[in-house]
């Protein structure tokens, strides 16, 4: 579970490390000002499997060349880990060269595009002005939502506010859930896909309405329009690298498949209860953070019908021998996970936390059958 929350943490995590800068309010932009979205491709690094958003502000006439990011944090926060998991660790923008910020991504060789935005000078200067003012006052510190706050959100949030209307809005791929528009980030990394896929609850299973991804608000942008023109009517590639997902021995299906065929076929007593006390525990751990955690994400978890925390109930029964016991506990979770299947039929991890149903319910079946109480025949 250590690593499983570690992978949790750094997921949604990132920080520029290059030096930031800031600009004082008296810095009047000259008509050659440009503003525009930046959308930064996908690695595969936990941190950065979604991409980043920013926005910079060019203006040749002065000497700015700048990107804003709303993607920083401190990592020598006190209780860095029990905030992150609680959800109310702080983030805040921070404003690098551009230079510094595109020399990070040629590093990490991830793409990175530009939607300039179509509006007129004194909303360019609006927008820089309240960027530099919400740095300066500290109105850039936010508390990290994966969906209802982040770097896209923050940078929607300030351009719509500049533009005193909400302009920009989620207009693309309205008709899939949270869960399925997340589903493709995940190509080559099989586990971390499996540890979203079960530690996320209802709340990604509604329709993806809002806006929260980079890549959604590029796609997005394409069809907003402001004042009767286009917000942004070209995107233009910066640096654009083929996103190559390096070979993992281990980060797969098929040692995922392989595992849980190994347990079903050795079929040995202590390989069995490790397993499902295994799930029991990552049940307990999604219970704790169900009521524990703000982020809405992590609520109303219906994923511990297969790791039913109830599971752990068979230590007791093994140590007291109950075989009645432990037949009873087997058949309430084989009804758990038939109602976990019916529940998650039409859902996207269907497929992916299908043989763990499979595995649990062969399990469980051969439990069943091993301690149900046999009828003596009279002769």
């Amino acid at each position: 579970m250590q690593t499983s929350s570690f992978k949790k943490i750094i997921f949604f995590l990132f920080l520029f490390l290059t030096a930031p800068c800031s600009f004082g309010q008296n810095i009047q932009l000259s008509k050659n000002t440009k503003v525009s979205v930046l959308t930064c491709g996908t690695g595969n690094e936990s941190y950065s499997l979604f991409g980043h958003t920013a926005i910079r502000v060019q203006d040749t006439i002065n000497a700015i060349d700048v990107v804003y990011n709303y993607g920083a944090f401190d990592f020598n926060t006190p209780n860095f880990v029990m905030k992150f998991i609680k959800g109310d660790l702080q983030y805040f923008a921070v404003a690098n060269s551009y230079p510094d910020f595109i020399n990070q991504y040629q590093y990490e060789r991830r793409s990175v595009y530009e939607q300039e935005l179509n509006i007129p000078k004194h909303l360019k200067q609006k927008l820089f002005d309240n960027l530099n003012t919400s740095l300066a006052s500290g109105e850039s510190y936010y508390t990290y939502k994966f969906i209802d706050k982040n770097c896209t959100s923050m940078v929607v949030a300030i351009i719509n506010k500049t533009l005193d209307t909400t302009a920009i809005v989620k207009n693309a791929d309205t008709d899939l859930t949270y869960r399925t528009i997340l589903y493709p980030y995940f190509y080559g990394h099989f586990y971390e896909k499996l540890g979203t896929s079960i530690i996320f609850g209802k709340k990604v299973d509604q329709l993806g309405t809002q806006l929260f991804l980079p890549f959604e608000l590029q796609k997005s942008l394409k069809k907003v329009f402001f004042q009767n023109r286009p917000l942004a009517p070209e995107n233009k590639t910066i640096i654009e690298f083929k996103n190559e997902v390096p070979f993992s021995w281990w980060n797969n299906p098929y040692t995922y498949f392989l595992l849980l065929a190994l347990i079903i076929f050795i079929n040995k007593k202590g390989i069995n209860l490790l397993y499902l006390i295994l799930m029991a525990t990552i049940g307990l751990f999604f219970t704790f953070i169900g009521f524990y955690s703000d982020h809405l994400e992590l609520g109303y978890n219906y994923n511990i019908l297969l790791f039913n925390p109830t599971l752990i109930g068979l230590l007791y029964f093994y140590w007291k021998k109950g075989q009645k016991g432990i037949y009873n506990l087997v058949l309430f979770n084989l009804l758990s996970v038939v109602l976990y299947f019916f529940l998650i039929i039409n859902k996207a991890h269907l497929v992916i936390v299908l043989p763990l149903m499979v595995t649990s319910g062969i399990i469980l079946v051969r439990l069943a059958i091993q301690n149900k109480k046999r009828i003596p025949t009279l002769l």
